[in-house]
C-alpha cells in the first residue's frame, strides 16, 4: 500500500510500506477514507519529539471502512463506517475503567522511553512516534487500529467523511479542553490558538454554557472564520498585547478560564519569544511555552487553565507564583478520547457542531508533503489539509 511515511527531520515522501495485519482478536484493519493532518503532528516532523524512525508512518485523526476484524472484534464488521480515536485504549485497566483512556496502562508496548522522561507511561497514540507504541498512523491506504471494539465508532448516516474525520481528534479534544474548565453558565473564556481544536473549543465551552469566548491569535483568516463560523471574540496578539486587552475585555477582572490549545511550537512577538526560541534550538528547554505563561498570567483569580496543546519536556520561566498565588486550577492532558466521541457523534448528527468547515484543503495521500506545507505555512488559508487515498 502507499502511506506518507517520516523520512528525517522536515521531510516526508510517500512510499510502498506492506499492508497492515490481524495481529491480535480484537483489531480491525480499516480503509482509509480521510486522514487529517494535525498541529501535534508538526512536533514530529521537525524533530522535537526524539522518537521517530525512518519510515514510520504518520497520521492520528482520520476514519475510513472496515474491511477485516479480528476473532475477538464483537461491535463492528465488515463495511462499518468507523471513525477512530487517536488515543489507544485497552479498555479493561483501572484508568480505562475510570474513563481515563489517555493513561491506558496496557496499551503502549514501548513504555520504557515516557517512563524515564515522565515517571510513568500514558496511552499508546496511533501514529505518534515509538515513544507512544510505535504504531503505524493513518496516512496510508490501511490503517490497523488495537482493542477495536473500545476505540472505533460507527459514524452517524449522513454525516459527511470531511466532518466526521474531526470526531477522531480536534473535536475530542477540543470539548475535554472546555469540560475541564468546569463550566457552569455564563463565564467568559478565553482560548489561545484557533486552529482546529482551538475553534472546537470554543464551540465546546458555548455548548457547556460560556457567556463570551475570545480566541488569540495572529493570523487575519484564522481568525476571522473564528468570528464566522463560531461566533467568539478575537484578538490578534501581533497587533494588540493580549494580557491587557483580556483585562479591558473583562472590566479588569480576567476570563473565568483560559484554553491552551497550541503546543510546544507556540509562537509570539518580542524578546521573550526570542529567548524561547534560542532556548529550545539549543536543547536547554524542549517546549517553547508562550501560550502557556500568558493563559496562567491572564486567567483571573480562583480561575482554571486548562492546557490541550501537546507538550514533551521542559520549559523555562514558569509563572508558577502566579499559578499558586492566583488559586488557579491547571488541568491537562491527552484527549480521553473514548469518553467523548459517542456523545460528539450525536451532537454531530444533530447539527450542534459543524466541523466541516476545517477541512479546508481536502487532497490526495500522494500530495501528503504538500498538504503539510500548507497546513504548517499557513498557505492558500489552510486550517487542515485532509488527506484522502
Amino acid at each position: 500500500m502507499r502511506a506518507l511515511c517520516w523520512e528525517g527531520v522536515g521531510k516526508l515522501a510517500v512510499r510502498d510500506v506492506p499492508d497492515p495485519k490481524i495481529r491480535a482478536e480484537g483489531d480491525l484493519i480499516v480503509r482509509v477514507r480521510a486522514s487529517s493532518v494535525c498541529g501535534s503532528d508538526l512536533h514530529l516532523i521537525n524533530g522535537y519529539l526524539p522518537a521517530m524512525r525512518e519510515g514510520d508512518i504518520l497520521g492520528h485523526e482520520f476514519m475510513g471502512e472496515v474491511v477485516e476484524v479480528g476473532p475477538g472484534v464483537r461491535q463492528h464488521r465488515v463495511g462499518d463506517r468507523v471513525v477512530v480515536g487517536s488515543v489507544v485504549a485497552c479498555g479493561g485497566c483501572w484508568y480505562c475503567r475510570t474513563e481515563q483512556y489517555s493513561l491506558c496502562d496496557n496499551s503502549n508496548p514501548q513504555p520504557v522511553f515516557t517512563e524515564k522522561l515522565w515517571g510513568h507511561s500514558p496511552a499508546g497514540i496511533l501514529g505518534y512516534s515509538h515513544a507512544a507504541g510505535g504504531y503505524a498512523g493513518s496516512h496510508a491506504e490501511y490503517i490497523r487500529v488495537p482493542f477495536g471494539d473500545v476505540g472505533a465508532f460507527g459514524v452517524p448516516e449522513g454525516v459527511p467523511d470531511d466532518s466526521v474525520v474531526f470526531a477522531s481528534d480536534a473535536m475530542p479534544t477540543g470539548w475535554m479542553a472546555a469540560d475541564f474548565c468546569g463550566l457552569t453558565g455564563g463565564e467568559v473564556v478565553a482560548v489561545w490558538g484557533a486552529g482546529g481544536v482551538g475553534q472546537m473549543a470554543a464551540r465546546s465551552a458555548q455548548l457547556l454554557g460560556a457567556e463570551r469566548v475570545i480566541m488569540i491569535d495572529r493570523f487575519p483568516d484564522r481568525l476571522a472564520t473564528a468570528a464566522e463560523r463560531v461566533g467568539v471574540e478575537t484578538i490578534n496578539y501581533a497587533e494588540t498585547d493580549v494580557l491587557e486587552a483580556l483585562r479591558e475585555l473583562t472590566g479588569g477582572r480576567g476570563p473565568d478560564a483560559c484554553i491552551e490549545a497550541v503546543g510546544m511550537e507556540s509562537h509570539d512577538v518580542g524578546p521573550t519569544y526570542a529567548y524561547d526560541r534560542v532556548k529550545q534550538s539549543a536543547r536547554l528547554q524542549t517546549d517553547r511555552p508562550t501560550s502557556v505563561r500568558q493563559a496562567i498570567m491572564a486567567c483571573r483569580k480562583g480561575g482554571t487553565v486548562s492546557i490541550v496543546g501537546v507538550y514533551a519536556g521542559l520549559i523555562d520561566k514558569f509563572p508558577l507564583g502566579a499559578a499558586m498565588n492566583k488559586a488557579l486550577v491547571l488541568r491537562m492532558g491527552q484527549m480521553h478520547a473514548q469518553r467523548y466521541i459517542p456523545m460528539l457523534l450525536d451532537r454531530l448528527a444533530a447539527g450542534e457542531i459543524d466541523p466541516g468547515y476545517l477541512a479546508t484543503h481536502p487532497i490526495p495521500l500522494e500530495q501528503g508533503a504538500r498538504g503539510y506545507e500548507l497546513f504548517e505555512k499557513k498557505q492558500d488559508g489552510c486550517l487542515r489539509s485532509v488527506l484522502h487515498p
